[in-house]
């Protein structure tokens, strides 16, 4: 069946309880409509869509519905909309599906090309409407705007999502920053449509002003702008998520939880952002130009058109980085762990090949970092190093190299006895080296050695359950206080030794280190 109207919306559905359109199964359904509408006022704005209901609509069944919004959205409803089922093909000029009080998604096949927005909510007067809800299905979005945006929340529990908004990462434009650091500034789609400002500048994957939650599903972002963006708070509790950002990978002005799941941002800004991050469980990878966990309060101002150089972030006291559990890998060309704050882990494996570049750490803090539990591994540059606060449970190490070493040179860290309590390949070159375990005891002596090679099982430079061999001894030494700070020549009295670093008199690595302009 094709249904065509040239200067209206083909379907129309002015007034009713609801509206229902079902797709029989085996059949091929078309509607498109004109590139210009004739309305009967010059005031009218609406129908604006090719299939347009002032009632709540749904749509079920399993056949296909291929619709062609050439005047401006694909499907519209001012109240409910609702998808149970069928192949639903939509190119529109600009937004996709749109549901003024929520879109309800349980099942179907849904591909988008829209030049605004994928999908849609946009009642802002009742906090308890506006929101997006996904059960299941399979979604293909590619969209000039946001794929996926709510006015107030986002709620997706299961389906299988390709995603691709603004053009992409490869989108985002690169721009001298402060610091040695580099920004991006999103450029406009060519298929964003003309629409208002705020809108044609909000390339983001998935964007809610409330809250965002994902307890399943699939996930594949490619974002111009903020992979997954909320004005509030965002949980993770499941989900497969692998994200290619031009900026934030994951972005929460209020917080973000991380319960489950894998996700994997292999391409960003910064990884993960947010005023208060909390890490409970799941796999966590992040590939990041500047910051790849940064905690900060404020909001990001390069979520709207660029980032110039530095977000409007600020230190606060109530900004906190908390893990208590996951598995945490972070390579990152800034800071790797960034608190505008303090940092406070209790279990969990975390790994940070940090930086290259003297003017950031692979740990950067303001407040404490208190570590009582887990695993701690963070190599990078010795300019700006730090290592855990003195008030923590757990002991640390910090060793600082006097030459640069090259990627892939193993540290091994035995104690007396000959056991292994860490074997580590660092990714990238690194000038220090932090080592946090709960093997490592007070009053107890131990070697590091660099080089050699290991037998082990190798995950992210880790190396478990093997044998090493021909490497060589740089440093023996007993742990007496919670950090202890390591130089070819042996323990140093908490400062860094290294030349071309902060090494003035007085120093400390954590009480008296030099002052750093955050982001």
């Amino acid at each position: 069946m094709q249904i065509h109207n040239k200067d209206s919306a083909p379907i129309y559905v002015k007034k009713a309880g609801k509206a229902i359109i079902s797709l029989q199964d085996g059949t091929e359904n078309m509607v498109t409509d004109g590139e210009n509408y004739i309305f009967s006022e010059a005031s009218e704005d609406e129908p604006n869509a090719a299939i347009f209901s002032k009632a709540d609509l749904t749509i079920n069944g399993t056949g296909t519905l291929r619709v062609k919004g050439n005047y401006n959205n694909g499907i519209s409803s001012k109240d409910d909309l609702k998808i149970l089922g069928g192949n639903i093909h939509i190119a529109s000029a600009d937004d996709g599906l749109m549901g003024r009080d929520k879109v309800l998604v349980k099942e179907g096949n849904i591909r988008i090309e829209a030049g605004g927005d994928g999908i849609k909510s946009t009642n802002d007067t009742d906090p308890l409407k506006g929101f997006i809800a996904i059960e299941a299905g399979r979604f293909d979005i590619t969209a000039g705007a946001d794929a996926i945006q709510a006015k107030t929340s986002v709620l997706i529990t299961g389906g299988d999502f390709d995603i691709v908004s603004g053009g992409g990462s490869a989108n985002a434009s690169e721009k001298a920053g402060n610091m040695g650091k580099r920004s991006f500034e999103s450029v406009e789609s060519p298929l964003t449509a003309e629409t208002d400002e705020s809108e044609s500048q909000s390339t983001k994957g998935i964007k809610a002003s409330a809250d965002i939650t994902i307890k399943g599903g699939k996930f594949n972002i490619d974002s111009a702008d903020d992979a997954i963006h909320s004005n509030n708070s965002i949980t993770i509790a499941g989900g497969d998520i692998s994200i290619a950002s031009g900026d934030d990978g994951i972005h929460g002005d209020a917080s973000i939880k991380i319960e489950g799941g894998k996700i994997n941002i292999t391409k960003s800004y910064e990884g993960i952002e947010s005023a208060l991050i909390s890490i409970i469980d799941g796999e966590i990878y992040v590939v990041s130009k500047d910051d790849g966990i940064n905690v900060a309060g404020g909001k990001d101002q390069s979520a709207l058109q660029g980032r110039p150089g530095q977000n409007n972030f600020r230190s606060s006291g109530n900004n906190r980085l908390d893990i208590d559990g996951g598995y945490v890998v972070i390579d990152a060309a800034g800071d790797g762990l960034d608190a505008n704050g303090s940092i406070y882990m209790n279990a969990g494996t975390v790994i940070v090949n940090g930086p290259m570049n003297n003017g950031n750490g692979a740990l950067d803090y303001d407040g404490v970092f208190e570590i009582n539990g887990g695993m701690l591994i963070a190599a990078g540059s010795s300019g700006m190093v730090q290592a855990p606060s003195e008030q923590s449970k757990q002991y640390s190490i910090n060793m600082m190299y006097s030459q640069m070493q090259e990627a892939g040179r193993i540290v091994h860290l035995q104690d007396s006895k000959g056991n292994t309590i860490v074997t580590f390949a660092p990714q990238k070159s690194y000038q220090s080296i932090v080592i946090s375990s709960p093997e490592l005891k007070k009053d107890s002596s131990y070697t590091l050695y660099a080089g050699g090679t290991s037998t082990g099982n190798e995950k992210d430079g880790l190396y478990t359950n093997g044998a090493y061999q021909g490497g060589s001894k740089i440093v023996d030494f007993t742990i007496t206080d919670s950090v202890t700070w390591l130089s070819e020549a042996g323990v140093t009295t908490g400062r860094n030794p290294m030349p071309g670093g902060p090494n003035n008199p007085g120093f400390d690595g954590n009480r008296n280190r030099p002052e750093k302009r955050k982001e």
